[in-house]
C-alpha cells in the first residue's frame, strides 16, 4: 500500500460545472484555511498528490484517479449538506471504495451547525452508500461541525495510522465544543 498520509476531501459536485453553485465551496474554504499563513491549519491534500481529472474526463479516468487517491489516503473528510444527493453522485462511489476497499475512517462535516451532538438527527443528509455502512456498522466515522478546530482536530486523530472511531456515530462531547468556544 502506497504512503498513506493524506486526507482525501469529498462531496457531491451536484452535476454542477460552476463551483459556486456546488458544494465545492466547502473544499474552497479548507484549502483557504490552509493556505493562510495566519491560521495554524495544515494537512496533505490527497487531490494535490495525482494528476487533475476534468469534469469532461471518461468516468473510468475518473474512477481510476479516486481510487489512486484513496490509495494514498489516511482519512477521508466527507462534506454533507441538505443538497446532498441520496443515490446517483460520484461521492457515493468515494465512500463505498474508502470503507469498503481502503478502510478508511471518515470525518464527516456539516456546514451550518456549530456543533454536532446527535448523530441520528442529521441521518437525512447521508447519502444511500453512508447510509448503510453506517447501518451496518462497517463505517468508522465521526461526526463534526463543519469549523476549522474540529476538523483539524479529526484530521489529526482520527486515521489508518492512528486512532479508528469505535462505529459509523462518533461526535465530539458537548464540553469539547464548548473548549472551542463554539458553543456555551
Amino acid at each position: 500500500m502506497a504512503n498513506r498520509t493524506g486526507t482525501y476531501m469529498a462531496f457531491d459536485g451536484l452535476g454542477q460545472t460552476d463551483p459556486t453553485k456546488s458544494d465545492f465551496k466547502y473544499y474552497a474554504t479548507i484549502q483557504a484555511w490552509s493556505t493562510n499563513k495566519n491560521i495554524d491549519f495544515k494537512f496533505t491534500n490527497s487531490h494535490e498528490k495525482t494528476y487533475a481529472v476534468r469534469d469532461t474526463s471518461q468516468k473510468t479516468t475518473i474512477y481510476s484517479r479516486i481510487q489512486e487517491r484513496l490509495r494514498a489516503s489516511k482519512n477521508m473528510l466527507v462534506i454533507l449538506t441538505e443538497n446532498t444527493r441520496y443515490t446517483g453522485s460520484v461521492l457515493s462511489y468515494e465512500i463505498e471504495q474508502a470503507i469498503d476497499v481502503y478502510k478508511i475512517p471518515l470525518i464527516i462535516a456539516y456546514p451550518g451547525y456549530a456543533s454536532i451532538l446527535n448523530v441520528d438527527s442529521l441521518s437525512s443528509l447521508w447519502p444511500k452508500s453512508l447510509k448503510d455502512r453506517i447501518d451496518n456498522v462497517n463505517a468508522k466515522a465521526i461526526h463534526v461541525a463543519f469549523k476549522k478546530d474540529c476538523i483539524f482536530d479529526a484530521i489529526g486523530q482520527f486515521h489508518v495510522n492512528g486512532k479508528s472511531p469505535s462505529s459509523g456515530k462518533n461526535h465530539y462531547s458537548r464540553e469539547t465544543y464548548v473548549q472551542w468556544g463554539l458553543i456555551e
